[in-house]
């Protein structure tokens, strides 16, 4: 299982990076190297957190074996030796968790931030639309400082995130908090409905034909497949047991929100 996963991981970072290469390339031919734009140089910033985030995800299976400090019993973890290498295993496990939920959130609210500096662009000029554009910039502020704060200080002190005994309860146990899962999903698609509605009043209010503004309104929905993704992904990690950390990962659904996202800057 362990295999099948990295070798997905990894083909999917792969396929992301040339996205973000053929929306470089797109873009320099189109605008010119001196004339690219903040959300271009962040797509960059969002390739490099996505190899960290995968370089995090591998260290799930290795070397943690996918374990970390839930699925077990109170008896267990009172016999389990502090000395034991499973005991070391689910320390660096839940710790290997905590940074990869932190990385998760910086990458998906780069990118949220990149599609909002496109829409800016977008929309210049255009009435009313620099308003909606102010209120999104705070709405992604607001919602990454409360995502952020609420995975790293959500349990404390921190120690507990990786505490083996006693059960440190469901909100300190990172691979499988509802805390952490509940904040998130609320946030990210609270902030993904705001980001799909930005550019629609503009498509609709315009003079193009009635097909058009059929195709470029799906298009700019791309950000349901990003919502879908994600619930699947927090129902993966409600119902998901000690062994079950690998389908659980945040890393796992990443590239369907990143290709989401990245193709409709391509396209435009």
């Amino acid at each position: 299982m362990a295999e099948n996963f990295i070798a997905e991981a990894f083909s999917l970072l792969a396929i992301s990076l040339v996205v973000i290469a053929l929306r470089w390339v797109s873009r320099v031919w189109t605008v010119g190297f001196r004339k690219l734009a903040v959300d271009d140089y962040l797509m960059v910033v969002a390739g490099a957190l996505y190899s960290a985030e995968t370089t995090v995800a591998y260290y799930v299976g290795n070397p943690w074996h996918g374990l970390a400090n839930s699925g077990m019993t109170p008896e267990y973890r009172a016999a389990l030796d502090p000395k034991s290498e499973e005991y070391r295993l689910r320390v660096g496990g839940s710790k290997n968790q905590l940074v990869g939920w932190l990385v998760y959130t910086v990458l998906l609210w780069t990118l949220k931030t990149c599609m909002l500096i496109f829409y800016s662009r977008l929309t210049d000029g255009v009435h009313n639309m620099r308003i909606r554009i102010r209120i999104g910039a705070v709405m992604l502020i607001v919602t990454f400082l409360a995502t952020f704060l609420t995975i790293l200080l959500g349990c404390q002190p921190i120690h507990r995130h990786w505490q083996i005994n006693p059960d440190p309860g469901n909100f300190c146990q990172p691979a499988i908090s509802k805390l952490q899962v509940a904040v998130l999903i609320t946030l990210n698609i609270s902030t993904d409905f705001y980001l799909m509605s930005v550019p629609l009043p503009m498509i609709w209010g315009s003079r193009l034909a009635t097909k058009r503004k059929w195709a470029l309104s799906v298009m700019f929905s791309g950000g349901i497949l990003v919502m879908v993704a994600g619930i699947l992904r927090c129902v993966l990690i409600l119902t998901s047991t000690i062994n079950a950390h690998f389908s659980a990962s945040p890393q796992k659904h990443l590239p369907t929100s990143r290709l989401a996202q990245e193709q409709r800057t391509l396209l435009t």
